[in-house]
């Protein structure tokens, strides 16, 4: 069967003929990994269509090890980790074309006893700053540009060499380069022809700026879907890259010698019917309404307050270096890749490319941190400074994104904007993961330690 969105009728038909024989049910953890059961098709239609399938709480609440930390409130070993259901949006249903057999749905988060979406789930958050966005009378149009590096060895063969001396599938800067993308094009073609096939339609793939490492631009939609053509883009990626025998890596910032990867988040704004974008002028098709103007100014005012759901690990502050395509202040300019805020195109595709997440970024928590920081600049009418002229690693007197992880958790605990904008728990719960990954990498001592320190210190 071809892969592809399909209906829950349609499911039914093909579950009954033999076609599919597993439906995978899927839930975006914290750091933005798909979880879930795959449930063989006969069950699924007997006993899954009304509830869904059930998830330990505790996969809310755990570290990227799957640790159970302590500090996260109502979800720890006292409260007895039940369960959440996992409630299927039918809207997201559609057969995987690399695994045989199978469909996959997409779910949010519920607590059982009443029916309510669980505050803390990353797809929750997001589906609460596109409503406020609908709200006001618009509808959130949003687009991501991933990169990644390929590697020649298996995910098994890197950890075997302890995830060190791992060789980049080429040798030289494949930006924009034809001949050296030829080498992994069968895997590529894969990435291109077998997400479009399961819905998730790929613009074009492309070299990128560093020995092996390539980008893939997912085609814009409306933003929920749009961030989860992401996270499954994410999660397929590397199941394929897998049955060709090689790893792939979204970590913003593989080796210090590497070009960081980004995760690069496109937005504008429509009315509420989809007809028309509320971002160009209505005199000239080219320039900022004030409505897009605003937003502008409230991503501006408020993206360090709210880095840490753009960026979430200690690594991903490694990315953000001058002059080296992540951006380091936090300015705008039309065209501009040395700008956190590059404004591009015009009419309906006038648009502003946020250049701060990476590529590891969680998509629902960056794109919701978006959403909500451009929606209060709406609601607060702020204007943004002027545009910048110039090499943006350059500006003085500008805002800067947060050197470290620990300088961003300092901004989100804080933060007045995060708390209005998520709510108490959602604050306190993703301060609390943040702090744990921050006294983990504290409390270890690495290889760059021992080779600095062990005879010399």
């Amino acid at each position: 069967m071809r892969g592809g969105k399909i209906t829950l009728d349609a499911l039914s038909t093909s579950i009954r003929s033999g076609e599919i024989d597993t439906v995978i049910t899927a839930v975006c953890d914290m750091q933005g990994r798909l979880i879930g059961k795959r449930v063989t098709g006969d069950f699924f239609l007997d006993h899954c269509l009304e509830h869904g399938t059930h998830f330990c709480t505790y996969l809310l609440a755990t570290d990227m090890e799957m640790n159970t930390p302590e500090g996260f409130a109502h979800l720890d070993w006292e409260s007895g980790y039940g369960d959440y259901l996992a409630k299927p949006d039918w809207d997201t249903l559609r057969v995987l074309p690399w695994h045989e057999g199978t469909a996959l749905v997409l779910c949010d988060a519920v607590d059982e006893a009443t029916d309510a979406m669980v505050d803390i789930a990353p797809r929750g958050i997001l589906r609460r700053q596109v409503e406020r966005a609908e709200a006001l009378g618009f509808l959130p149009r949003m687009a991501t540009e991933l990169e990644f590096y390929l590697l020649r060895e298996s995910f098994e063969d890197a950890r075997d060499k302890r995830f060190t001396d791992l060789t980049p599938f080429g040798w030289y800067n494949e930006d924009y380069q034809l001949f050296q993308g030829t080498k992994a094009e069968s895997l590529y073609r894969d990435f291109r022809n077998q997400m479009t096939e399961a819905g998730i339609p790929i613009e074009f793939s492309k070299g990128e700026a560093a020995p092996g490492q390539h980008e893939v631009n997912i085609h814009y939609d409306n933003a929920l879907e749009s961030a989860d053509r992401a996270v499954l883009f994410k999660h397929g990626a590397k199941e394929i890259a897998w049955r060709h025998g090689h790893a792939i890596t979204f970590m913003s910032k593989p080796h210090h010698t590497w070009t960081g990867s980004s995760g690069h988040i496109h937005i504008s704004l429509w009315d509420a019917e989809g007809s028309a974008s509320a971002f160009p002028a209505a005199n000239d098709p080219a320039k900022m309404s004030d409505t897009m103007r605003h937003f502008l100014g409230g991503l501006i005012a408020g993206s360090r307050e709210l880095a840490l759901f753009m960026a979430s690990t200690v690594n991903a502050y490694k990315r953000f270096a001058m002059a080296s395509w992540a951006p380091v202040n936090i300015v705008w300019a039309r065209d501009n890749r040395t700008c956190g805020f590059r404004i591009v195109g015009q009419g309906n595709a006038l648009r502003i490319e946020n250049r701060l997440p990476g590529a590891d970024s969680n998509p629902y928590l960056a794109f919701a941190a978006v959403l909500g920081a451009g929606l209060t600049g709406i609601d607060r009418q702020i204007e943004p400074p002027a545009a910048f002229v110039g090499n943006g690693y350059r500006a003085t007197d500008a805002p800067r994104i947060p050197s470290a992880l620990y300088k961003a958790i300092d901004l989100w605990e804080h933060s007045d904007l995060a708390r209005e904008v998520f709510g108490d728990v959602v604050h306190a719960h993703y301060l609390t993961m943040a702090r744990i990954e921050q006294e983990t990498f504290d409390s270890i001592v690495t290889d760059w330690e021992r080779e600095r320190y062990l005879e010399r210190g």
